[in-house]
C-alpha cells in the first residue's frame, strides 16, 4: 500500500492542505492518521479527488457529492442526477456559443448600426428563448 502525506497529497492533486483537511472533517476523504503531525493518506485519495473536483465543476455542492459515496468511500453515482446536470450543462454550452455568435457578429459587423443588420437581428431573435441576462458587473468592467 502507497501511503502519501498531506504535502504529497497536495502537490499531486492541487488542492490546499487546508482544503484537504476540510474534506477530511466533512468525511469526504479519509486519512489513515498521522505520521508526527503530517496527515497520512492512502494513495487512492488522489483519485477520490479527482471525482471531487469533477462533482464541483459540474456543479454539485459539497454534501451532493458527499452523497455520491458510499458508506465504503466508493463512488454510488446517482445516474439519473448525472443526466440532468449532462441536460443543464448542454443547454448552457447552447446558450454560450448563442452569446458569442452574437458578440463575433457586433465586434465584426460592418453596418453602420447593428439594428439596421439582418445577421444581427437573426442572431438576436435566437436569443429571448435563452436566457441571455445584462449583468452589471460585466458592463462595468467594461467601462473602467
Amino acid at each position: 500500500m502507497v501511503v502519501l502525506d498531506i504535502g504529497e497529497v497536495a502537490e499531486r492533486s492541487g488542492v490546499a492542505p487546508s482544503t484537504l483537511r476540510y474534506y477530511e472533517e466533512i468525511g469526504l476523504i479519509a486519512s489513515l492518521g498521522r505520521h508526527g503531525l503530517r496527515r497520512q493518506f492512502e494513495a487512492d485519495v488522489l483519485m477520490k479527488l479527482s471525482l471531487i473536483a469533477m462533482g464541483k465543476a459540474a456543479g454539485f455542492s459539497l454534501e451532493e457529492i458527499a452523497g455520491m459515496f458510499g458508506r465504503d468511500g466508493k463512488p454510488a453515482i446517482p445516474r439519473d442526477q448525472l443526466r440532468v446536470r449532462a441536460d443543464e450543462l448542454q443547454r448552457q454550452i447552447a446558450e454560450l456559443r448563442t452569446l458569442r455568435d452574437i458578440l463575433r457578429h457586433v465586434a465584426d459587423c460592418p453596418a453602420p448600426s447593428h439594428l439596421e443588420c439582418p445577421t444581427f437581428r437573426k442572431l438576436m431573435q435566437a436569443a429571448p428563448g435563452r436566457r441571455l441576462a445584462y449583468r452589471p458587473s460585466v458592463a462595468r468592467r467594461g467601462a473602467q
